[in-house]
């Protein structure tokens, strides 16, 4: 599988923007599909949005449609995770996940096999 390492987190205040970058590394030469997830202090993981090997599909959790903007340049080994008109209840530690299993459809469920160790992200009132 991959290594994946995440940035770009921080405090922004709501209506801000912010862009998070996740670098693969290790087998990137095989396809993988990848995910953004975020997990609240206390909840669960819940997934944001999902995007498969060409970038021909992705998929986003209703209360970031239209706001939120997944993407990835392979070329690169990087996903992104593009965030406008945050909103207090985006605060999360966000995490970024891959797996060669879904490299052509985008799964929903925190059953990837690779994992970021995460990038806060704080949005104030």
């Amino acid at each position: 599988q991959v290594q994946l390492v995440e940035s770009g987190g921080g405090l922004v205040q709501a209506g801000g923007s912010l862009r998070l970058s996740c670098a693969a590394s290790g087998r990137t030469d095989s396809p993988y599909g990848a995910a953004w997830f975020r997990q609240a202090p206390g909840k669960d993981y819940k997934f944001v949005a999902g995007i498969t090997w060409s970038g021909g599909h992705t998929y986003y959790e209703d209360s970031v449609k239209g706001r939120f903007t997944i993407s990835r340049d392979n070329a690169k080994n990087m996903v992104y995770l593009q965030m406008n008109s945050l909103k207090p209840e985006d605060t999360a530690v966000y995490y970024c996940a891959a797996d060669r299993a879904y490299a052509t459809f985008v799964v929903t469920s925190p059953t990837y096999a690779s994992w970021g160790q995460g990038t806060q992200v704080t949005v104030s009132s």
